[in-house]
């Protein structure tokens, strides 16, 4: 996923999956110090956001590492706590905080020029999503799944190191490890589909193990298949890279400031 000499944007969060990634990646890749940024979104959320973004300075000053910090609020106008105030014409907020980080992340690596956007996502966040837009009817969104995902109109190839890893696994190296995490739940954790597709799959490990590590290599050989070569296009509010004329993320932003009004 790495070549030598890439500049990597790592994101960061504050939790054990993204400080254990930042652990890992300063390990291996030689002068770190000036291949490796660390990215972190402020979403805004109250009395959350706040120990991960300690713990996230903490570490990258340790490292020696450059941290640059992006926020809801700088880059679109509200915190997501305001975007939440009125739910009733938003799926879900995981839906929304991931489309906006997404989006920040992306500003993020473009304004430091990184070749590669390293995210911790695991074996288990990877199949939570695979099965989300599995069943919201649009195949076009799978190829934005692939682990070594390459975006259109130069921006940074997306990486995602430790998709083959079990969330469990990533925990224990964290506590061998010895490398302080957030311990706050995000609040808006348990909304939406995300969190019966885990509870599903968690079952189906426990009475059958091995069955999620079955399913990513099949989800892997059906994204390569998905794969379509069609020319690149751009969203027409904001101009970055869409699969459709308006992006995800402009669309958002559009429903949550008329909410707003």
């Amino acid at each position: 996923m790495i070549r030598y000499g890439e500049k990597i944007a790592v994101a960061v969060s504050g939790g054990k999956d993204s400080l254990s990634l930042l652990d890992v990646l300063s390990r291996i890749t030689p002068d770190h110090g000036e291949k490796i940024v660390v990215i972190t979104v402020d979403e805004g959320i109250a009395d959350y956001r706040d120990e991960a973004m300690k713990l996230a300075t903490r570490m990258t000053s340790k490292l020696g590492l450059t941290h640059e910090v992006v926020s809801f609020k700088s880059i679109f106008g509200f915190t997501l706590d305001y975007a939440l105030e009125n739910e009733d014409r938003i799926a879900s907020a995981c839906a929304v905080c991931g489309i906006l980080r997404r989006r920040a992340i992306d500003i993020a690596a473009k304004n430091i020029g990184a070749d590669l956007v390293a995210t911790a996502h695991n074996l288990d966040d990877f199949l939570q999503t695979f099965l989300i837009n599995l069943t919201s009817g649009d195949s076009r969104r799978l190829e934005f799944l692939d682990p070594g995902f390459k975006p259109h109109l130069n921006m940074a190839k997306r990486i995602k190191p430790f998709v083959e890893l079990y969330e469990e696994e990533i925990a224990f190296y964290a506590y061998l490890s010895k490398i302080p995490f957030q311990t706050i739940s995000c609040p808006y954790m348990g909304e939406g589909i995300r969190t019966e597709i885990r509870t599903f799959l968690n079952n189906l490990e426990k009475h059958h193990t091995g069955v999620k590590y079955s399913t990513l290599k099949t989800s892997l050989k059906l994204l390569e298949r998905n794969q379509v070569t069609k020319p690149s296009r751009r969203c027409e509010e904001c101009g970055y890279p869409s699969s459709s004329p308006i992006c995800s993320t402009c669309k958002t932003v559009k429903l949550i400031q008329n909410q707003q009004i």
